[in-house]
């Protein structure tokens, strides 16, 4: 139970930190929505996408090897951080210069490939300073992610707020995220330096190509991740134009809010799960089922709820101008629901070792994917590469789902049982919102999550073991 209270703690910091920083970074996303325009807002949205898209090359699983490799042995850390910052300056320029090449083959207008350039170097401060907090985050120390995210998010904010009462371009938005990432980086530095020692540079041939080999597959499957995350507003940028790219990111926006949940269990559970697969299995079984189970009930009824109210959501945020994201919305939502639950089967398979076996599913799923919106952005321009995400998800979920049965985590009759009662909560509450549709929509999201909550609880929808659970997070002794 004592690491029970471990993972509520550190919860607990990055779920407040990340409640400010993403509300800070949603009305930073709404005001600068509404000031640019769905067109320039398009071509701020294209240029994060494309960076997303080539940043993962600055990594290639590095900072995730790191903390499953330095939560098992602290005394690493010095060896990991020396070695793999010197290899990430190598990676950088790599990064930059295919940048720039893929750039210049796509014919993006002379600003376009400005600001491109300017997010470029941004996401490359963003991956020296992930690497850093992976030595937090194998410690359990998730406090210091925490200020480092509402740090960087308060930068982009006061930089949205400055640019919009300036009336300043599109351009300075990109700036904006180039300075915040500085922030971010000198932030992690200067903790770093105070609880540790910064270690010197450090050229480990032996050391580089056997643990490069091993993140190699982390690497991989973060490619193949962000391609299906990203490339389809990189699609709509040469498919159909930059309105289409707005309204597809409008909508996108609000799902990676939504996404912030299994984010920080994401960050939490990772390095707990990595430690009991070596020190104990039956504990490792137990963080699964519980992880899979409590992002079960959380995910599906968002599905629900926000499939009836993206409308209203949509318009209270945005504005009218952006009534063409509510569809979009409305189908995006339901990868969210998937990316909740599947997120126990990437963790488990990450920390047993299995790396490989991600990176296959993801493998498939981004070139399905990308052949997919082939098809179907031409036809139906953000709608179809809206269901298309979904369709991935749900592909991901079967091919996780089948690879941990393999391991003996599929399905129980228990967990079938908790889906049915979520379900059935779900459906409740959906029932609730159509009847007062009417209703102020900041009540109908507080009244049907109660409806939901008092109909699985009516369910049995938790046992005596997550009773136990929340004891010992609340008990202080």
């Amino acid at each position: 139970m004592n690491k029970i209270r471990t993972i509520a703690k550190n919860t607990s910091w990055l779920l407040i930190s990340q409640i400010l920083s993403y509300l800070l970074i949603f009305f930073a996303t709404i005001y600068s929505a509404k000031y640019l325009g769905v067109e320039n807002f398009g071509i701020l949205s294209l240029s994060i996408a494309f960076t997303s898209i080539f940043v993962v090359f600055t990594d290639l699983g590095l900072s995730t090897l790191t903390i499953r490799e330095v939560s098992r042995n602290k005394s690493l850390k010095s060896k990991y951080l020396a070695n793999f910052i010197l290899f990430k300056i190598f990676l950088a320029i790599v990064m930059f210069f295919f940048t720039f090449v893929a750039v210049s083959i796509l014919s993006y207008p002379f600003q376009v490939r400005l600001i491109i350039y300017i997010m470029t170097l941004s996401v490359i401060l963003n991956s020296f300073a992930g690497l850093i907090s992976s030595i937090f985050q194998a410690y359990e120390k998730m406090e210091y992610l925490s200020m480092g995210a509402f740090i960087s998010n308060v930068l982009i904010f006061i930089g949205t707020i400055i640019a919009i009462e300036l009336h300043l371009n599109v351009l300075i938005f990109a700036v904006v995220y180039l300075i915040a990432n500085l922030g971010l980086f000198v932030f992690y530095i200067m903790i770093y330096m105070l609880k540790f020692s910064l270690p010197s540079l450090e050229l480990d041939i032996t050391f580089w190509k056997d643990n490069i080999k091993l993140a190699l597959p982390f690497g991989v499957t973060g490619v193949f991740v962000t391609i299906y995350y990203w490339i389809d507003s990189v699609m709509l940028s040469v498919m159909v134009n930059s309105d289409a790219v707005g309204f597809y990111n409008a909508a996108y926006r609000l799902v990676l809010v939504l996404l912030v949940i299994p984010s920080i269990l994401n960050t939490v559970i990772f390095p707990v799960m990595s430690q009991f697969y070596v020190t104990s299995r039956e504990s490792l079984k137990m963080v699964y089922e519980k992880y899979f189970k409590y992002m079960a009930i959380l995910g599906i009824p968002l599905g629900f709820g926000v499939t009836l109210l993206a409308k209203k959501i949509v318009v209270l945020i945005f504005g009218v101008e952006y009534m063409g994201s509510v569809v979009a919305f409305q189908i995006l939502v339901w990868s969210t629901t998937i990316i909740f639950m599947s997120g126990a089967f990437a963790r488990l398979l990450e920390a047993s070792n299995k790396q490989m076996v991600i990176t296959k599913i993801t493998g498939i799923c981004a070139i399905v994917n990308i052949l997919l919106n082939f098809v179907f952005i031409p036809q139906f321009s953000y709608i179809g590469a809206s269901i298309i995400t979904v369709l991935t998800e749900i592909l991901s979920f079967i091919f996780g789902l089948k690879a941990v049965s393999g391991m003996g985590y599929g399905f129980s009759r228990v967990e079938f049982i908790i889906l049915i009662k979520v379900c059935i909560s779900s459906f409740i509450m959906s029932m609730f919102i159509i009847i007062f549709y009417n209703f102020n929509v900041i009540l109908l999201i507080v009244g049907s999550l109660l409806i939901y909550f008092m109909v699985l609880y009516c369910l049995n929808g938790w046992d005596n073991e997550d009773v136990k659970i929340i004891d010992a997070i609340l008990n202080k002794k």
